[in-house]
Order: structure tokens, then sequence, then C-alpha cells
């Protein structure tokens, strides 16, 4: 269990440059305790509990932001970035290594009260769904797929497909993601067809390139700052 948490942890630290530690992560990060909240609600809502876990995913959104239904069946190592708005409905089902941020809403369209439909989207390994992104209904995004920043999905996104976009289109056909390269937000600013999106695009990425300097400096200059006050 603990190898678990660890390994988890430090997928999270290999996705976000401004983590400074796994203790930062653990403590401090609202995704990592909604995560964990959810599986206690989960494991309540499969016992039967279902008023007790309903109470505790409450209880979670509370304390996070973070909506996840006690019925939603999440993967090993989901990171939830900044995480707040996020909404994750009764039948989603997430697998591993997947990246949601703020504002995600992986939501339902069909109105039923069939026991067992599917409504809600499955996500599968290693996707990345960006800020704003809205995935509606009982589809698929693919493994290693990445959905852009705002986009609408109402249909499948094959695997290793970039969709941008209302309603999400594919950027060019379909893509190999490296497994070792991790895009922030889904979309890299090449992929996207809208000049005014890629200069956002990539100031955010030169405020992360930032960011991950500024804790190189900071790292290099703890070891002078000891050294001094030992003399």
């Amino acid at each position: 269990m603990f190898e678990d948490l660890k390994s988890a942890l430090e997928s999270i630290k290999a996705r976000d440059p401004a983590a400074r530690s796994l203790w930062e992560i653990a403590l401090l990060y609202p995704g990592v305790r909604a995560v964990a909240m959810h599986r206690i609600a989960h494991a309540l809502w499969s016992s039967g509990f279902l008023f007790l876990s309903r109470f505790i995913s409450e209880l979670n959104r509370w304390l996070s932001g973070i909506e996840i239904h006690p019925g939603a069946i999440i993967g090993k190592k989901l990171f939830i970035d900044h995480g707040l708005g996020v909404v994750i409905g009764e039948t989603a089902t997430i697998g591993d290594n997947v990246t949601l941020y703020h504002g995600v809403t992986l939501g339902g369209i069909v109105a039923t009260n069939q026991p067992g439909k599917k409504r809600h989207p499955t996500i599968e390994n290693g996707a990345i769904i960006g800020a704003g992104a809205q995935i509606l209904g009982g589809i698929i995004v693919g493994q290693n797929a990445r959905v852009g920043a705002n986009a609408v999905v109402v249909k499948d996104v094959p695997s290793g497909t970039t969709v941008v976009g209302i309603p999400a289109q594919a950027t060019g056909g379909h893509e190999t993601i490296k497994t070792d390269t991790f895009v922030p937000y889904g979309s890299p600013c090449d992929d996207l067809p809208d000049p005014t999106s890629r200069a956002i695009c990539n100031l955010l990425k030169e405020v992360e390139t930032l960011q991950h300097r500024i804790a190189q400096l900071e790292a290099e200059k703890r070891p002078i700052s000891n050294k001094d006050n030992l003399t």
C-alpha cells in the first residue's frame, strides 16, 4: 500500500514541474486528498452503504472543490491538477496514469434511471484532459489521447489522438504520442488551429519553463546557504 502511494506521488511529481517534494504533494495537493477520499467512498458504495458514501463524497466536495460520485471507477496514479470545478459522474471510468485539469466535467447527457446504464465517459490509460474540457455521454477517450482545454467531446476519441474545439475535432489525424513525453493541458501548441490559442499556449509553456528554472535555482542555492550557516 505504501509503495503504491509513493509510486502515485512520484508520478504526479514527474507531471508537475511546480512540485518540490512528495510530502508537499501528499499534504497540499487537493487532487490527492480528493482521490483518497473517493476510494473510501467508493468502497462504501460498492458495499451497499449508499447514503454514507454520498455523505463522504459531499464532504470531499466541500474540502477540495472536486466532485466525484462514489460510483465512479478510478484507476491508479490519477493526477487532478489544481482540481477546482472537476466533476466526475456516477458511471465514469478512469484508467491508470490519467491527468485531469481544473474545470473538467465527465458528465452524462442521457437522462435514465436504468441500473447499470453507462451514462458517463470512459477515460483510458495515459489520457490528458485539458482545463475546462467537457466530455459528455458514455463515450471512450482512448489510450494516450489528449483533449485540449475547453473542448466539448461528444463522440469517441481514438487512442493517440489530440482533439480540440467545440465540438471537439482531431487536429491532424491519428498521431502516436511518446510515452515519455508529458503534454500539459492536453495540447502541444503546434496542434492548435487558432493563432490566439497558440499564443496563450506558448505563454503557458514559458511560465512553466520559468517555474522549473526557479525551482532549480532554489535547489542550487540551499546547499550554499547551509554552508554559510555552518561557518
